[in-house]
């Protein structure tokens, strides 16, 4: 059994607490870990809007604003959500959103002491949904895994398990962590370093990525505050930028943009992704890629998410500490250290094996 405490009882929380029930006869994994989605127990879940805290999380998913699709309504109750302290989890500009698109924040419900709760709930694994931009909040996530010795899965892109200095404080404490920012099943990020990684195996120039999102919920919303959305648009340019290092290329001034664009309340959950690659070929001839990708945002990264737990259980059981370098390059944005995708199938691979990886030695 994996014990799952949720911090943000948001869209991406709702398609994974769905999607663990939906899935419970028909495991889709995406690489066979030997441990199945059964095992995973969400037994804990925290959030800061009045309108969660303090209902099941089979409830919470479904109140205002999420707006990810339902479907699957079969679920069990589970945990009681309860209020954890804000920081900078939300933003004023969030707060003062219409009922529908924005948080809100009560005063009334004091927060609990989150330490506590991970060790009476004999927490595994805390994953980190909050909104992008909780820099203050997520570091509290992180000193209170340290604290409770948990492991962190990082969805979000504040740099923990790509800083240096976090890495050495979760290895020096004995605990495995996987990180930053979520890589989605089949999303813009994977889709470009696919790209990327392809015209440099076929000896072509890159001499332009754009990658342009467009989407509806309130992870979008959020990240119209410009000051929230720095370290999302390092995080996905990571991706890209990642491959040109790789393959020993420079990256050129203003060759690279990659970022969500703007906010579409009629999209809801509904991202779209606009790539245009311009290379250069054989004999200086030009090449150009335009791709529309058009997804469902937060269950495209649900099952990534489950993959990220089983890595860590394993991780845990094996003893291993400090951040997972393959599985944090094969499941998020911005891994401790960047990898080409079959050398990080390579060591999530070693890792289900029970294995250890090569970049773990």
């Amino acid at each position: 059994m994996i014990n799952v405490a949720i911090a943000g009882v948001g869209n991406c929380c709702s398609s994974l607490y769905q999607g663990i029930y939906f899935h419970l006869d028909s495991d889709p994994i995406i690489n066979d870990l030997g441990v199945s989605i059964k095992d995973i127990n969400v037994k804990a879940a925290y959030d800061v809007d009045c309108r969660k805290v303090g209902l099941p999380i089979s409830k919470a998913i479904f109140a205002k604003p999420n707006c990810a699709r339902v479907f699957c309504t079969d679920l069990p109750e589970g945990p009681i959500v309860e209020k954890i302290e804000v920081f900078d989890g939300v933003s004023l500009y969030m707060s003062n959103q219409p009922e529908d698109r924005g948080f809100r924040v009560s005063n009334t419900q004091k927060p609990i002491d989150l330490v506590s709760s991970l060790k009476e709930n004999e927490i595994d694994i805390l994953i980190n949904y909050l909104p992008v931009g909780s820099q203050k909040a997520t570091e509290y996530l992180a000193e209170c895994c340290l604290e409770s010795g948990v492991s962190l899965l990082n969805c979000i892109p504040v740099f923990i398990a790509s800083d240096p200095e976090w890495d050495k404080k979760f290895y020096n404490k004995g605990i495995p962590i996987i990180g930053d920012d979520m890589k989605s099943h089949l999303g813009a990020s994977i889709l470009s370093q696919v790209y990327q990684e392809l015209a440099f195996s076929r000896n072509l120039t890159v001499d332009y990525h754009q990658q342009i999102n467009i989407g509806g919920n309130t992870d979008f919303n959020n990240m119209m505050v410009q000051e929230r959305l720095t370290s999302k648009k390092i995080s996905k340019e990571n991706v890209i930028r990642s491959q040109n290092e790789i393959a020993g290329v420079d990256v050129h001034e203003d060759s690279i943009f990659a970022g969500p664009s703007t906010y579409i309340p009629y999209l809801k959950d509904n991202k779209v992704a606009h790539i245009r690659l311009e290379l250069t070929g054989f004999g200086g001839s030009k090449v150009e890629i335009d791709t529309k990708l058009s997804v469902q945002d937060s269950e495209n990264s649900a099952g990534v998410v489950i993959d990220a737990i089983r890595y860590l259980k394993i991780a845990r059981d094996m003893g291993l500490k400090g951040a997972l370098k393959g599985p944090s390059a094969w499941t998020q944005k911005t891994p401790p250290v960047q990898l080409k995708i079959e050398e990080a199938i390579s060591e999530c691979q070693k890792l289900a094996a029970f294995e250890v990886p090569k970049h773990m030695l």
